[in-house]
């Protein structure tokens, strides 16, 4: 995912999550197979890693967990290649919103280099696209509101599913190999730590508007219940030894 000149910037769209087993998470893959295809990276596997900025007294963690209707958090997204990071390595500044249900997203690219200039140091890139000037400016200024930092860096492979003609926007993704650190927050330096039990998946739906029919009698048929995770949150809470690395699952007994 190197050429990111390309990608959606903003978008809406309603997300629902799942802590299910990897056998329920091959079985539940197994069937989404005869509606969904494997994304354009990686034949729909790859890395990721998100290094979150958060104020001194945590607000972005705390509006979160209180369930503040609207909220925002920042983050520097890298999509992981054969290729070191450097620099040079174009990653995303993200803005993840939530208005009720529903959850935005505005990002742009930037250099490695100038995204943690940016981010942490308050420099405004030199050079910037034109498409790009609205959600920089909005960056800027929610780092300066809430005085954010560095907090934490995840870590984790996923596996993407997306839809056809027939299922446009509708995303199924499989998170595994979960880690975080809260120390050494640098993209390029890894020393994590598990998040959960690696026979753990975090299953998300990203959907535009509604759950297919056929999605929401395979979700009945699974018996698979919701449930609130935050991967930022988690990370959060498991450095201050309020979280197991062995949450319960959210699913009848396979």
């Amino acid at each position: 995912m190197s050429n990111l000149s390309h990608t959606i910037r903003r978008f809406n769209r309603f997300e629902l999550k799942y802590l299910i087993s990897l056998q329920q998470a091959e079985i539940f893959k197994k069937a989404l197979r005869k509606y969904l295809a494997g994304d354009e990276h990686g034949s729909g596997r790859y890395r990721l890693s998100s290094l979150y900025y958060d104020s001194p007294d945590f607000r972005c963690y705390w509006e979160k967990v209180d369930g503040v209707r609207f909220r925002r958090k920042l983050r520097i997204r890298h999509y992981e290649t054969e290729q070191p990071l450097t620099r040079q390595t174009p990653v995303f500044v993200e803005i993840k919103q939530r208005i009720d249900r529903v959850t935005q997203k505005r990002r742009l690219v930037l250099p490695y280099a100038q995204a943690v200039a940016l981010c942490t140091q308050r420099q405004m890139p030199e050079h910037i696209a034109a498409q790009d000037q609205e959600v920089l400016d909005e960056v800027y200024a929610f780092l300066w509101q809430y005085n954010l930092r560095p907090t934490s860096i995840v870590r984790y492979q996923r596996q993407a599913f997306i839809g056809s003609d027939f299922d446009l926007g509708l995303r199924v993704t499989f998170d595994t190999a979960l880690n975080y650190q809260v120390h050494q927050l640098r993209l390029e330096d890894a020393s994590s730590l598990p998040m959960i039990s690696p026979d753990r998946v975090i299953m998300e739906i990203k959907v535009n508007e509604r759950l297919s029919n056929w999605l929401s009698e395979m979700i009945a048929a699974h018996n698979l219940r919701t449930v609130r995770i935050s991967k930022y949150c988690r990370s959060i809470e498991l450095a201050n030894g309020k979280a197991s690395v062995f949450p319960r699952l959210a699913l009848a007994a396979a």
